[in-house]
């Protein structure tokens, strides 16, 4: 890891905010998000590709994340990005447990993952697999759907989880309509699988 990041104790902030998780297993639920920056996956549907590159974004400490953090209401972080496990996320997380928050992490699993987590949202690619390790420590999966084969990949996905992980297909935005009667189905007929949809796009919230 580049000394830039002084092994996880600076990391590169796109932004960060308290808001309502409006996706998968805690759509509802408010939590204060942090978006790191960089990420080497680039799915063509990313609505977020300001977060791939990293050295655009500035440097941030980590304790001076979480002080912003507890003078929240929050009682629940959501580290995402990009791919947040590009980094090591030891001190950010441990530091959020001393000061009793809950931590969520949204990873594509495609790297180790480090740091102390109350939740793992572990949401593969198929361009760049997950570890084979990280597919037991997920809570829940969130598979993208964009056109009718992602299904197939998500089946593939759904056999590497342990047995209490939660199963979400989630209809890519750009697609959605299509997508979420096809979902829909879907489910109906295997009823192991449950929709997430965009909730904060549809509220306009961040």
């Amino acid at each position: 890891m580049n000394d830039i990041f002084e092994n996880g104790k600076k990391l590169p902030l796109i932004d960060e905010f308290y808001t309502i998780q409006g996706e998968g297993y805690n759509t509802g639920k408010p939590a204060y998000f942090i978006r790191l920056g960089g990420c080497d996956i680039a799915c063509s549907w990313c609505d977020t590709k300001i977060s791939w590159k990293a050295d655009v974004h500035k440097l941030a400490d980590y304790k001076e994340i979480v002080a912003k953090v507890i003078k929240t209401p929050a009682k629940s972080i959501v580290v995402t990005g990009g791919e947040p496990t590009s980094y090591n996320l030891d001190f950010l997380s441990e530091e959020l447990q001393k000061n009793n928050i809950e931590t969520f992490l949204e990873t594509s699993g495609a790297y180790k993952i480090s740091g102390i987590w109350d939740w793992i949202c572990l949401s593969p690619k198929k361009q760049q697999a997950p570890l084979e390790e990280n597919y037991a420590k997920a809570h829940e999966i969130k598979m993208i759907i964009a056109k009718p084969a992602d299904i197939d990949w998500a089946e593939e996905c759904s056999h590497k989880v342990g047995k209490n992980c939660k199963l979400y297909l989630q209809p890519e935005w750009s697609v959605r309509e299509e997508m979420t009667n096809l979902i829909v189905e879907y489910a109906k007929n295997n009823p192991k699988w449950n929709l997430s949809i965009q909730m904060h796009k549809y509220v306009k919230i961040p």
